[in-house]
């Protein structure tokens, strides 16, 4: 076991590493300049063409009751990237990486906006359709699809990959915060057999959920994200105007740090500067997802035609997730006043913990704690429930989309909830963490390989815009 840990621990420590953290973030550079920085040059367009198009009817799109909306397919892919680590994972950057590590995240997420832009119009390029209308796309069938059949091993490595990945990370990271959650709201003590209730009290909902198929997903999703979104938004902008005098302050801190060449602990001279990058990288990365080639799938499932349109989706899916949502943590651990940079706190046995302190600091009470597990218990839901369709679609590319074994993923998926919530499977957890890094390789090749496409349908459809 220990031999296991060990090895698994090497290859995390590559796969979200520096050289990893800087191909990833590079190749949305390279995206970036390919396209005309389309996230600047179209940003109004498209914010106007996405959240702004919601409530208005269009029968531009051919409906199916296999296929989702453009919305539906866009709230479960934020589903699966609005996560804990929205709230704790950016909470433990921060104090490890310092303020500055806020900076790095955005420069991450305005590069990344790019490269899930690029994902999605590859994943709507290459997509197939299956007899009853339904589409399946994603990495593994614009690797296929775009790069050609001798190709077809890394497709399958990317499918292998995210079907297990979305055991760990999409399942039993996020049932044991759910667990944590809702444990700390309804005062139950913690135990063995409280835990066991609520995993399988979850894991009911997640059937009723999963097993009605990708239509399901998607109607529950297009009302479980702008919920919970705007919930943890509006408390965030709440704490922020409780402190707004100390707002600029604040900024000016983050910016500073960001560049900040000090040494720590009387380490390296510009320690703290590479920390804060790395810490900004790996957390705005995890967090939105771009690159890793996860929301690409859920997009797949649209029933709009044109590529593009789809794809500005995911520009908007970035900037709510990284700039809006880990921004508003961000500036409320920087806004408590706590010492950064050094690392979590021993008296804090979580990076939620951490959080929940941060927001108690500033709200009266315990109103923040109450918050941030509230919210901790509908990230990590939506979570499951995005990655229960990723895993469906990976397995299936694997099999043919045999009906046996994806019923047998569903039913698996489901009770991995209960253990996920008992506390169980750290290992597996860490391993999938790993594994949900990996994912990333492929997919990087097949974006820079496929760079031409995605400039020649940028450059086809925005044509006809200006015209």
């Amino acid at each position: 076991m220990e031999m296991i840990e060990s090895i698994n621990s090497a290859i995390n420590g590559f796969v979200w590493g520096p050289i990893m953290l800087a191909l990833l973030v590079g190749t949305g550079v390279f995206l970036t300049i390919r396209t005309g920085f389309i996230q600047v040059r179209w940003f109004p367009w498209i914010m106007k063409h996405t959240i702004g198009s919601v409530f208005k009817k269009s029968d531009k799109t051919k409906k199916s009751e296999n296929t989702l909306t453009p919305f539906q397919a866009m709230t479960t892919a934020l589903a699966g990237t609005v996560g804990t680590g929205n709230i704790a994972g950016v909470t433990g950057a921060v104090f490890v990486g310092g303020p500055g590590a806020a900076f790095w995240m955005w420069v991450s997420a305005f590069f990344g906006m790019c490269t899930k832009y690029s994902e999605i119009a590859l994943a709507m390029r290459y997509r197939e359709t299956a007899e009853d209308g339904s589409h399946s796309g994603g990495p593994m069938y614009y690797i296929r699809n775009g790069l050609g059949k001798g190709w077809g091993w890394l497709a399958a490595i990317f499918a292998v990959l995210g079907g297990l990945a979305s055991f760990g990370i999409g399942n039993i990271s996020q049932s044991s915060e759910i667990a944590g959650a809702v444990l700390g709201l309804t005062g139950m003590s913690d135990s063995f057999s409280s835990r066991v209730i609520i995993g399988v009290v979850l894991a009911a909902i997640v059937a009723i959920v999963i097993v009605g198929g990708v239509k399901r997903i998607g109607t529950v999703t297009s009302y479980l994200v702008p919920f919970m979104s705007c919930f943890f938004i509006i408390a965030g902008i709440l704490v922020i105007i409780l402190r707004i005098t100390e707002v600029p302050a604040a900024f000016a801190q983050i910016f500073a740090s960001a560049f900040s060449m000090r040494a720590v602990g009387g380490g390296v001279f510009g320690y703290a500067f590479m920390v804060a990058i790395r810490q900004g990288f790996a957390r705005g990365v995890f967090s939105n997802e771009a690159g890793l080639g996860s929301a690409p799938i859920a997009h797949s499932a649209s029933s709009t035609e044109e590529p593009v349109e789809q794809a500005i989706w995911g520009v908007f899916e970035v900037f709510v997730d990284t700039i809006i949502i880990c921004t508003i943590t961000c500036l409320t651990v920087v806004l408590s006043g706590m010492e950064l940079g050094n690392g979590v706190p021993a008296e804090f046995p979580s990076n939620g913990a951490a959080a929940v302190a941060a927001f108690n600091s500033i709200l009266p009470g315990s109103i923040g704690g109450t918050i941030i597990q509230i919210s901790l218990l509908f990230f990590a839901l939506s979570t499951i429930i995005s990655w229960s369709y990723y895993g469906v679609q990976c397995w299936g590319y694997l099999t043919n989309n045999n009906k046996t074994v994806t019923l047998i993923y569903k039913l698996i998926f489901i009770v991995v909830c209960v253990v996920g919530a008992t506390g169980s499977g750290k290992l597996m957890w860490d391993i999938s963490d790993t594994l949900n890094g990996a994912m990333a390789i492929p997919n990087l090749i097949a974006l820079l390989l496929l760079s031409g496409v995605v400039t020649k349908l940028t450059s086809d459809y925005f044509g006809k815009i200006k015209k």
